[in-house]
C-alpha cells in the first residue's frame, strides 16, 4: 500500500528539487546550443585549426559516458586549479555533452539546405558569413527543431546523473528523503512522476514552437 501521507508531506521538497532540475536543464540547453552551433560551423569550416579540434571534441564526448565526464570536471579539474561548485560542474558537463550531439544535428541541418540557394546568395554578392546567417541557418534551424527537442528531453533525464557530484536536484532529493522515511517506492515514484511532468511539458512547448516555425516558413 502506498503511504499517501508521506508523499503529500514531502512533495514540496521533491518539487523544489524538480525546479533545480529544470533550471539546470534550461541553462545547459542554452549553453549546449551555443557550443553545438560553434562546433558544427567549425567542422564545416575549411580552416583545419577549427575543423579538427571540433571533430575531436564531438568524437571524445560521444565516445565516453556522461558520468565519467562529470567526474572529470568535478573531481579531476581541481587537480589543475579549476575548482567548480557542483552546480556549475553539472551545467558544464551537461552543456558539453549535449553540445556534441547538437553539433551533429546542426551540421546535418546545414548540409540539408540545397547548394543552389547558397550559390544564388553568392551570385547576389553575399559573403560566406552573411549567406550562413540569412540563408542557410534560418532554413536549417526549422529542419532541426524536432531532433534538438529530443536532445533537450534526453538532457532533462540526464540531469539525474549530477546527483553523483552532490548536486541536490530531484534524484538526490529523493535519495535523501528515503534515508529519513525508509519509503523508497513512494519517493522514487514521485520523482518519476515529476520527471514525466517536466519532459511532457517540455515536449508540448517544443511542439508549439515547431508549429510556429513551420507557419513562419510557409508565410
Amino acid at each position: 500500500m502506498l503511504d499517501w501521507s508521506i508523499i503529500i508531506h514531502y512533495f514540496p521538497f521533491l518539487f523544489k528539487g524538480a525546479l533545480l532540475t529544470l533550471q539546470i536543464s534550461v541553462i545547459s540547453l542554452i549553453l549546449g546550443l551555443a557550443v553545438g552551433l560553434a562546433a558544427a560551423l567549425s567542422i564545416l569550416s575549411h580552416n583545419i585549426l577549427l575543423r579538427w579540434p571540433a571533430r575531436f571534441y564531438v568524437w571524445i564526448i560521444r565516445s565516453t559516458p556522461l558520468l565519467v565526464q562529470l567526474f572529470i570536471i568535478y573531481y579531476g579539474l581541481p587537480q589543475f586549479g579549476i575548482d567548480l561548485n557542483p552546480f556549475w560542474s553539472g551545467v558544464l558537463g551537461l552543456a558539453l555533452n549535449t553540445g556534441a550531439y547538437n553539433a551533429e544535428t546542426i551540421r546535418a541541418g546545414i548540409l540539408s539546405v540545397p547548394k543552389g540557394q547558397v550559390e544564388a546568395a553568392r551570385s547576389l554578392g553575399m559573403g560566406s558569413s552573411l549567406t550562413m546567417r540569412r540563408i542557410v541557418l534560418p532554413q536549417a534551424m526549422r529542419l532541426i527543431i524536432p531532433p534538438l527537442g529530443n536532445n533537450f528531453i534526453i538532457l532533462i533525464k540526464d540531469t539525474s546523473l549530477v546527483s553523483t557530484i552532490t548536486l541536490v536536484e530531484l534524484t538526490l532529493t529523493a535519495q535523501r528523503l528515503i534515508g529519513s522515511t525508509y519509503k523508497p517506492f513512494e519517493m522514487y515514484l514521485m520523482a518519476a512522476v515529476l520527471y514525466a511532468v517536466l519532459t511532457t511539458g517540455s515536449s508540448l512547448l517544443l511542439r508549439q514552437f515547431e508549429k510556429r516555425a513551420l507557419k513562419g516558413a510557409a508565410a
